[in-house]
């Protein structure tokens, strides 16, 4: 049994791969991560209003990834249940997220950045040693932003030798820059909170998939996706989503579940919605070459 945990996945793109991995994987157990415990609750039931079958394959996990506390309790718990049945996790899909329409970078990276962090410093011990997966839902914002930043900033984004020190002490640095002038006159573009979080998500990628070379794992976008995430920008524009070219959220699980459950050639890469390998440092449109690059 493929046991896999994902955060964020009471709702949108989260429980679409819920959805997705129960649905085109008999052999899978899901952990639906959810900050709030009785939204996860509410999203299993949901599920199993049109899937009564799948009543043994989903568990609720109460995870908040912006708290040490929680992401502790959270893996103390399914350590517990793993011990008991001797069969380490799968998997892992770091998908909680916020940040669009957010202005505060402190609250935008706890969660895109250092949240991704948290999970998989708690998590790894319990994956399996030899194949487990990671799979980091970041967003082409990081690639766009990284563009936006002049050429010695862009080097660090795809240093890869770069370490977890020199990367907190860069997350620290911009958590000190105050506004859009003082991000670009430091070579930051126009330090959006979300963007910034997204290309620094990738670059942990990069660093931990170095660290740990057993292991599957990789970074991809899920794509322009109508979740509550996306939908303020269409309603600030008086728009409907799909006039924007937003996606519904089962659009958005190609990529993760090509990274959960496919043969990604190499490691510690970011991959476009349509699975194939994208650059850090600049976007790159669905349907396009895949990047061959280092």
């Amino acid at each position: 049994m493929k046991r896999t945990l994902v955060t964020g996945s009471n709702k949108g793109i989260g429980l679409a791969i819920v959805t997705a991995i129960l649905e085109q994987h008999d052999d899978t157990f899901v952990l639906l991560g959810s900050r709030d415990l009785e939204r996860g609750r509410a999203a299993r039931t949901a599920l199993l209003r049109d899937h009564p079958d799948w009543s043994e394959r989903i568990e609720v996990l109460e995870l908040d990834v912006a708290s040490d506390a929680s992401v502790t309790a959270a893996a103390a718990t399914v350590a517990a249940r793993l011990e008991g049945e001797g069969s380490p996790l799968y998997g892992v899909v770091n998908n909680a997220g916020i940040g669009l329409g957010t202005s505060e970078l402190a609250a935008v990276l706890e969660v895109n950045t250092l949240g991704v962090r948290r999970v998989c410093e708690a998590f790894l011990p319990l994956l399996r040693p030899s194949d487990g997966r990671i799979v980091n839902v970041t967003s082409a914002s990081g690639p766009s932003f990284v563009a936006t930043c002049s050429p010695e900033r862009q080097r660090s984004f795809l240093d890869p030798s770069v370490t977890w020190p020199r990367l907190r002490a860069f997350i620290d640095e911009c958590l000190a820059l105050d506004g859009a002038e003082a991000f670009a006159a430091a070579g930051l573009g126009d330090g959006s909170p979300y963007g910034l979080s997204k290309a620094c998500a990738n670059t942990y990628t990069l660093l931990l998939a170095r660290e740990h070379p057993n292991l599957r794992i990789n970074a991809c976008t899920p794509g322009y996706i109508e979740t509550d995430l996306t939908r303020p920008y269409a309603e600030a524009r008086g728009k409907d989503p799909r006039e924007l070219g937003m996606k519904p959220p089962a659009e958005g699980t190609r990529a993760p579940m090509f990274l959960l459950f496919g043969e990604p050639e190499g490691n510690g890469r970011y991959y476009g919605s349509d699975a194939l390998r994208s650059p850090l440092h600049r976007y790159r449109a669905p349907g396009s070459p895949p990047y061959t690059g280092e």
